[in-house]
């Protein structure tokens, strides 16, 4: 089946597990996408494991490249979980992050793609530095499962992260300060050493939640 028949196919299936209520939800959060259909993310998941069983893996890269030109929340969301995280460019990770535009699937594309490329450390810091609340949301969701795989970080690596983490634990966005959170949390699990750096960095900012 060629791709656009694939998409079509998908979308298809989209409409008929329409969920109206999961959908007002969303936009009654703020999540208000161009098109959703309300569909869950076990269900999501659950069709992403159906397409890599029909279609196998030659297609997952060309099939989420299309889903994720769809303007619509579920395509993109699937694109995050079809696409092979080392068949994916830099430049290709740098246009999706340009073009995502809800916490959602900034969160989606971190948990589900991100934190498993071959790169992921080196867009984490990339992004975590950055201005963008999406960027740095991506950044410290990405660096809280690297921490989780036991992922150590060098001198310089702990010194930017516990910088980053402590502006962001003081700024604005709810959504980026819990993701800083979580990963100052997950980032004093990697033994004594890193936890006393991070009540040391937390406390000096009147953090002190350790």
């Amino acid at each position: 089946m060629e791709i656009n028949e694939r998409v079509k196919a998908i979308k298809q299936l989209f409409r008929q597990m329409m969920d109206g209520a999961v959908a007002n939800s969303m936009r009654d959060k703020g999540l208000d996408y161009h098109l959703s259909w309300g569909a869950t993310l076990p269900r999501l998941r659950e069709m992403a494991e159906e397409v890599r069983l029909e279609g196998g893996a030659d297609i997952l890269y060309d099939l989420a490249i299309a889903l994720w030109k769809e303007n619509v929340r579920e395509c993109k969301i699937l694109a995050t979980m079809l696409m092979p995280p080392e068949e994916i460019l830099s430049e290709v990770v740098d246009l999706w992050m340009e073009q995502t535009e809800t916490v959602e699937i900034a969160e989606q594309a971190a948990m589900n793609l991100y934190c498993h490329l071959p790169f992921a450390a080196e867009k984490a810091y990339q992004w975590m530095a950055d201005d963008r609340p999406l960027y740095q949301l991506c950044g410290f969701h990405v660096l809280s499962r690297l921490f989780m795989e036991g992922r150590e970080p060098n001198e310089r690596g702990i010194n930017e992260f516990l910088d980053q983490a402590v502006a962001a634990l003081q700024g604005d966005s709810l959504s980026v300060r819990k993701a800083a959170m979580n990963s100052v949390f997950r980032f004093s699990e990697l033994g004594l050493v890193y936890q006393r750096l991070a009540k040391s960095a937390t406390k000096q900012a009147n953090l002190d939640f350790l």
